[in-house]
């Protein structure tokens, strides 16, 4: 794991890390996930800071708490993300791009086209 980044809050950046893990695979269903012990050591920062992204995963379903055990990946995570950045990336890129592409007088045509060169070049 690299870093933080400080023009994010650190809790929003320890729950992003833990998700792309599942999203990528490293970490899959039921896999054991770092303690908050360890990720306080790691990242050097407070341990109600880590709680609280990790308290937003377990309220999120995403993962799930073995007392006395640890925290777990729960089953459907990795879906239950690809599903939610899926609806982010729509709201955050793709409505803003058919908006701007709009103003600029692209018709859907171009705009796929645009969209298919690009991804061929490897730009995408």
């Amino acid at each position: 794991m690299s870093r933080l980044k400080e023009n994010k809050p650190l809790y929003l950046q320890i729950k992003e890390r833990i998700e792309d893990q599942i999203v990528t695979d490293q970490l899959k269903a039921h896999d054991q996930i770092p303690s908050t012990t360890q990720l306080v050591q790691f990242y050097k920062i407070n341990h109600l800071t880590v709680a609280k992204g990790i308290n937003q995963l377990v309220d999120a379903g995403v993962i799930y708490k073995k007392r006395g055990v640890g925290m777990f990946v729960a089953e459907g995570a990795k879906e239950k993300l690809l599903e939610e950045r899926k609806k982010a990336f729509v709201d955050q890129y793709v409505v803003p791009l058919i908006q701007e592409g709009d103003r600029l007088g692209f018709s859907e045509k171009e705009m796929v086209q645009l969209i298919q060169e690009l991804k061929r070049k490897g730009r995408g």
